[in-house]
């Protein structure tokens, strides 16, 4: 059994007389705590993909098609008002009803 120590770069472990302590230096440390968080994170990754992958549901969302069952209807009187003289279909409703500010 052995007890690493991030704090001071030490591994202690029991050993036939004493305890048996190992220093490292930081970047040592550094390095090998990177390679076991991208070991973890891989091993993770890899078990949950599959799963992730069959509960995963393909589907093409129609852009064209209202998500709302009735049309947009607003609360307050509005006016239509065209945006562009050579086309006539292009306008913005605005609101009638506005305050005088």
């Amino acid at each position: 059994m052995a007890i690493p120590n991030y704090t001071y770069h030490k591994l202690k472990m029991l050993g036939p007389n004493d305890v048996i302590t190992m220093s490292s230096a930081f970047s040592h440390v550094f390095m090998c705590d990177r390679e076991h968080f991208e070991l973890a994170t891989t091993v993770v990754n890899s078990s949950k993909l599959p799963r992730l992958r069959e509960s995963l549901i393909l589907a093409v969302l129609d852009c064209n098609k209202p998500t709302f069952s009735t049309a947009f209807h607003p609360l307050k009187e509005t006016k239509a008002i065209g945006i562009d003289p050579t086309n006539p279909t292009k306008m913005v409703r605005i609101g009638t009803q506005l305050p005088a500010k």
